[in-house]
């Protein structure tokens, strides 16, 4: 008899919790076939995912607000974190506004939770509002996502309560920018976050992934003026790959022509944008001036590399390509003068360029 009952009770439980899970929600985003909600939705046995109903919406709301004002923060954030559950499409009339009860009780929790030093948690909020509420002041959103993304990104996280201490996770801060270029496709914000992107996949050592936040900015984005710094960082992550004149030399062709495109395409520096103070231009042209001075040094570093690299080849040919080449005596010395050529004209004050420069005499004095 009691296995009886607790099959029974098993039975239930899994049926119970079998609605829980298939029960559609009222707001989900389709990927790959599977609907998954926006929101984690109540309930133990049962998931609603429905919206709250909009008196007991407008009675939390209210309350959070007033605990608020009485710097009753803990209490607020209580109450203004019940709406990451369900959503709330409750519309309140406030001094001459209308306010969006459910976007706007997320944003006021991120507030809160900023201030706490809880940066990952004020950041999900946002993310929540910038998927599940469009109609909402997407800007204000943003701003506030690519502040605490950089936070995250650069600032010393604070401990929690004080006194534990928090730990930095480069995947995750990665994966933040990412969403807010994902969420933030615009010239306004999506940029940034791609150039911010970048820095922290260097700092951890995630190559690829800076060249592909780099790429994705000159590409969707090439008239903002960030794409001045981008065409430079990527010349200077190609030029880091480069291992000498003896080795292979794609690196130093990408990184040659990321150089030259950046010397061609801002000979003079972009063009201050309307949302930059005057203290924030002078400082970008301050750092464009010393970013053009190191492009013209680098290209005439990848230039020399390239040259030196067709120097070593034709003397290779030069002693070893009888042995080799199929038609050596109808083409003679002409493969190597052709490399020793390229040399001169690639880097022609180099020492690479001389050197060639001798053995070309040489062959055709022979």
């Amino acid at each position: 008899m009691p296995s009886k009952i607790l099959y029974l009770l098993l039975f239930l439980a899994s049926y119970f919790f079998s609605l829980g899970v298939s029960r559609p929600s009222s707001d989900t985003r389709t990927g790959e076939g599977v609907e998954k909600p926006l929101f984690p939705g109540t309930g133990f046995f049962i998931t609603n995912y429905d919206p709250y109903e909009d008196d007991l919406a407008r009675q939390w709301f209210l309350a959070a607000v007033q605990a608020e004002k009485k710097d009753e923060f803990n209490e607020a954030l209580k109450l203004y974190e019940k709406f990451t559950k369900r959503r709330s499409d409750l519309v309140l009339s406030r001094e001459d506004k209308e306010i969006l009860v459910g976007p706007e009780s997320l944003f006021r929790a991120s507030r809160i939770r900023e201030e706490n030093g809880d940066w990952n948690t004020a950041f999900n909020h946002l993310q929540l509002i910038a998927k599940a509420y469009p109609s909402y002041d997407f800007e204000k959103v943003a701003t506030s996502l690519m502040r605490i993304a950089e936070k995250l990104a650069k600032d010393k996280l604070p401990k929690k309560w004080g006194v534990v201490p928090r730990f930095r996770s480069g995947s995750e801060n990665r994966s933040k920018l990412n969403e807010i270029a994902d969420l933030a496709r615009g010239p306004r914000f999506a940029p940034r976050a791609l150039l911010v992107l970048s820095e922290i996949a260097l700092k951890d050592d995630k190559d690829e992934d800076a060249i592909d936040a780099l790429e994705r900015l000159i590409n969707y984005y090439p008239e903002n003026d960030l794409c001045e710094k981008a065409y430079y960082q990527l010349g200077k992550i190609y030029e880091g790959r480069v291992s000498g004149p003896s080795y292979d030399q794609g690196s130093t062709l990408k990184a040659l022509n990321f150089f030259e495109d950046y010397l061609i395409l801002f000979d003079k520096p972009p063009p201050r944008n309307k949302r930059e103070t005057d203290a924030d231009f002078l400082e970008r042209i301050r750092e464009y001036r010393v970013r053009k001075e190191s492009a013209l040094q680098s290209r005439r570093e990848m230039r020399q590399s390239l040259a030196a690299s067709k120097l070593e080849i034709g003397q290779y040919l030069e002693k070893y390509g009888k042995y080799f080449l199929v038609r050596w005596r109808e083409l003679g010395n002409g493969p190597a003068l052709q490399f020793y050529n390229e040399a001169i004209t690639l880097a022609p004050e180099s020492e690479a360029a001389r050197e060639a420069e001798r053995k070309v005499a040489n062959l055709r004095n022979d």
